[in-house]
C-alpha cells in the first residue's frame, strides 16, 4: 500500500505537438490587433452617423491591447493559484465567443463591449502559453521556443492582415468568424497539454508559501519592457503611412503591403537568430536588438525615399525580432517556478501596455513635429539612449541564470 507521502507523480517531457499548440495559441492576441485593420475604413463608414465615432471605431483595434495591459497580471495571479491548463483552456473557448460576437452585433457600443472581452482573453491566453514555454522546455529548447513565438506571431500577423483584407471584401462582419479557430486550437490542448507541478521539494515549497514578486529584480527590467513594446510596434503601426508619405499613392497597396511583408519578414529572421545567438545573453542581444532598431528608424529619417524606407525598416524590424524574446528571457526565465505565472503576466502587461502607446504616443510626436518621419527619428534616438543604459546597467547587474528545475505532470 503506497502512502500519500511517497506517491510520485511522472515526469512529462513536451515535445513538438505541445510546442506546436502554445505557438498557436500566442497568435490569438496577434490576430486580436491586426485581423480588422483591413476593413477598419469599412466599419469607419458604416458607423459615421455614430457620435465620436472617428475616435470609437479605431478603439475596436486598441481595445484589446489595452486589456491585455490591464488584466494580464490578474491572469498571472490565477496561474500562481490555481494552475495553468485550465485557465488557458477556458480563455480559448470564450475567446471564440467573444470574438466572434460583431459577427452579428450591430451596436458599435457592444462590438466595443466584445473587443474588451477579447482583450481580456487575450491576456489569459498569452500570460499562459508564455509561461508553459519557460514550464515546458528547458535550457536550449526553451531558447528556440521563446524565439518560435516571436517568429510565428509575427509571421502570423502578415497572414492575418492578409486575410482580413480577402475576407473583408464580402462585408465587415464576415471576417470576424476567424476568431473561431481559436476552438480549433483549444480542442486538443485538453487532451495534450497537463498541469505542471515543481518536481524538486524546494520548489515545491516554495509553490506553497507563494513568494511575493521580485519587483527588486524585474522593475527595471518591465519599464524597459514598456519601451520595448512601444518601439516594436512603431514600424508594424506606422510603415503604410511611411510608404504613402514618400509618395507612393494610397491605392497601390500592393506596393505598401510589399514593404510590410518584408519588414515582418526581417523581423522573422531577427528572433531566427536570437535562437543561435540565446547562449551569448541578453547582457549582448538586448542592447544590439534596441541599436539596431535605432539604426533603422535613423536611416527611415534621414532617407524620405522609398529606397531609404526599406532598408531602414528592414533593419529596424530584424533588431525587433531578436529584442522581443531576449525581453522574455531577460524577465521569465530566470524566475521560479512559485512566481513565474505572476512575473509574465506583469511583463505582458508591460510589453503590451507599450504596444497600446504606439499610436497614441506617434500621432502626439508626428503633430508636434510635424512629420511622421521626424518622429520615427526622435523614437529612433531614444533607443539608442535606450540601448546604451540598458548595456551599462546590465554590466554592472549580477548575472542571474535560470533556475535548474524540473516540473512534473499532476
Amino acid at each position: 500500500m503506497t502512502s500519500a507521502s511517497t506517491t510520485t507523480h511522472r515526469t512529462a517531457r513536451a515535445g513538438t505537438w505541445q510546442g506546436i499548440l502554445l505557438l498557436a495559441g500566442s497568435c490569438m492576441p496577434v490576430l486580436g490587433s491586426v485581423l480588422i485593420t483591413p476593413v477598419l475604413p469599412q466599419l469607419s463608414a458604416h458607423f459615421a452617423d455614430v457620435q465620436g465615432s472617428e475616435v470609437l471605431v479605431p478603439m475596436i483595434v486598441a481595445l484589446p491591447a489595452l486589456m491585455i495591459a490591464i488584466f494580464a497580471p490578474f491572469a498571472g495571479q490565477v496561474v500562481d493559484r490555481l494552475g495553468r491548463k485550465t485557465l488557458l483552456i477556458i480563455a480559448m473557448f470564450a475567446y471564440a465567443l467573444v470574438g466572434t460576437a460583431p459577427a452579428w452585433l450591430e451596436g458599435l457600443p457592444e462590438i466595443l463591449i466584445s473587443r474588451v472581452l477579447v482583450g481580456i482573453c487575450e491576456a489569459a491566453i498569452m500570460t499562459v502559453c508564455t509561461t508553459l514555454i519557460v514550464d515546458y522546455f528547458h535550457e536550449q529548447r526553451r531558447n528556440r521556443y521563446l524565439a518560435a513565438q516571436t517568429i510565428t506571431t509575427t509571421l502570423a500577423a502578415t497572414v492575418f492582415i492578409v486575410l482580413g483584407g480577402a475576407l473583408g471584401v464580402g462585408g465587415w462582419h464576415t471576417l470576424f468568424w476567424v476568431y473561431a479557430i481559436s476552438l480549433v486550437i483549444g480542442i486538443p490542448m485538453i487532451f495534450a497539454l497537463w498541469e505542471p507541478r515543481a518536481a524538486s521539494g524546494k520548489a515545491a515549497v516554495e509553490v506553497a508559501q507563494r513568494p511575493p514578486v521580485p519587483w527588486r529584480r524585474i522593475a527595471v527590467p518591465l519599464i524597459v519592457s514598456v519601451f520595448g513594446g512601444f518601439a516594436f510596434y512603431v514600424m508594424i503601426i506606422e510603415v503604410s503611412y511611411l510608404v504613402v508619405g514618400t509618395g507612393v499613392p494610397a491605392t497601390e497597396t500592393s506596393t505598401i503591403g510589399g514593404v510590410a511583408a518584408v519588414a515582418s519578414l526581417a523581423t522573422a529572421a531577427g528572433g531566427i537568430t536570437f535562437a543561435r545567438l540565446a547562449k551569448r545573453g541578453e547582457r549582448l542581444l538586448l542592447p544590439i536588438g534596441f541599436a539596431l532598431q535605432a539604426i533603422g528608424m535613423l536611416i527611415v529619417w534621414a532617407v524620405p525615399a522609398l529606397p531609404g524606407l526599406v532598408v531602414g525598416a528592414v533593419i529596424a524590424s530584424f533588431g525587433s525580432g531578436l529584442l522581443l524574446p531576449s525581453l522574455v528571457k531577460w524577465v521569465v526565465a530566470t524566475t521560479t517556478f512559485a512566481e513565474r505565472g505572476r512575473v509574465t503576466g506583469w511583463w505582458t502587461a508591460a510589453f503590451y501596455f507599450g504596444q497600446f502607446l504606439t499610436p497614441v504616443l506617434m500621432g502626439v510626436l508626428s503633430g508636434v513635429l510635424g512629420s511622421l518621419g521626424t518622429a520615427v527619428g526622435v523614437v529612433g534616438i531614444a533607443a539608442a539612449v535606450v540601448a546604451v543604459l540598458v548595456a551599462v546597467a546590465l554590466r554592472r547587474a549580477p548575472v542571474v541564470e535560470a533556475p535548474a528545475e524540473e516540473t512534473v505532470a499532476a
